[in-house]
C-alpha cells in the first residue's frame, strides 16, 4: 500500500494532547478510521526520557497490530531506537537530504510546507508525502505559520498533480470536506480525535467527511 492511501485519516498525538489513556485512545481511533500515526510528544506536560521512549513502544505495537504506519515527529534518533515507520519533519527540523540519508531509502518521511516554493524543495529533495497547513486557526500548535486555508493545497496540486499531500492545521469534522476537495489526500489532526469524547465515533466521522470530499473530486 503506497502512502498516499494511508494518509486519508492522519493522527498526530502524544500523551499531553489527550484526556484519556493515549494508547486506549489511538486503539479506539483506529477503529474508528484512523490510517496513519503521527507520535509527537513535545510540549507542556510530555513524558521525556525513558518514559517518552516507553509509550512510544506501546503506540508502535498497537499501530502495527492494525497494519498502519507509525511515524514520529522530528526526533530522528527516537525514530531509530523505536524502529518508526518513518519521520515526519518542520521546515526548521533538519534538512531533508540529511535526514534521508540517515533513515535510509525504506523509512517514510513526511515534510511540513506551506506553500509552493517549500513543497517543491522538499519533494526534489527526497520527501514521500508533505503535510501543508495551517489549514484553520488552531490552538494545539503554538508555531504555526499564516493561515491561507485550503487554497494552499490547490496551489500545490496544480503543479504536482499525484504527489501525496496531508493537510493539517485547525481541521475537524466541520472543515475536513474543504480540505479533501481541495485535493488533498486526507487530513491530518490532533486535538479532533485526542480529546474527543469518543475517538472511534469521531475518526469514523472525520473519514465520513475526507470520503465525501474525494468523491468530489473524482466527478
Amino acid at each position: 500500500m503506497s502512502i498516499a492511501e494511508h494518509l486519508p485519516v492522519y493522527l498526530v498525538m502524544g500523551s499531553q494532547n489527550c484526556y484519556q489513556d493515549p494508547i486506549e485512545v489511538l486503539r479506539k481511533a483506529i477503529q474508528g478510521g484512523v490510517t496513519c500515526f503521527q507520535y509527537r510528544e513535545k510540549g507542556n506536560g510530555a513524558k521525556v526520557g525513558s518514559e517518552r521512549e516507553e509509550l512510544g513502544f506501546h503506540l508502535k505495537k498497537v499501530c502495527h497490530n492494525y497494519g498502519i504506519p507509525f511515524i514520529v515527529n522530528d526526533d530522528v534518533n527516537l525514530a531509530i531506537q523505536l524502529e518508526a515507520d518513518g519521520v515526519h519533519i518542520g521546515q526548521q527540523d533538519g534538512l531533508v537530504q540529511e535526514v534521508r540519508s540517515i533513515i535510509g531509502s525504506e523509512k517514510l518521511l513526511g515534510v511540513s510546507a506551506h506553500n509552493v516554493k517549500e513543497a517543491e524543495k522538499a519533494i526534489e529533495e527526497g520527501a514521500d508525502y508533505i503535510g501543508v497547513g495551517p489549514m484553520f486557526h488552531t490552538s494545539t500548535k503554538k508555531d504555526t505559520e499564516q493561515v491561507r486555508g485550503p487554497i494552499v493545497i490547490r496551489e500545490i496540486r496544480d503543479v504536482f498533480p499525484v504527489f501525496p499531500i496531508v493537510g493539517i492545521g485547525g481541521i475537524s469534522k466541520k472543515n475536513a470536506y474543504d480540505v479533501v476537495s481541495s485535493g488533498a489526500n486526507g487530513v491530518a489532526v490532533i486535538s479532533a480525535i485526542s480529546q474527543a469524547e469518543n475517538a472511534v465515533k469521531a475518526s469514523q466521522e472525520l473519514k465520513q467527511e475526507v470520503e465525501d470530499g474525494r468523491l468530489t473530486v473524482e466527478k
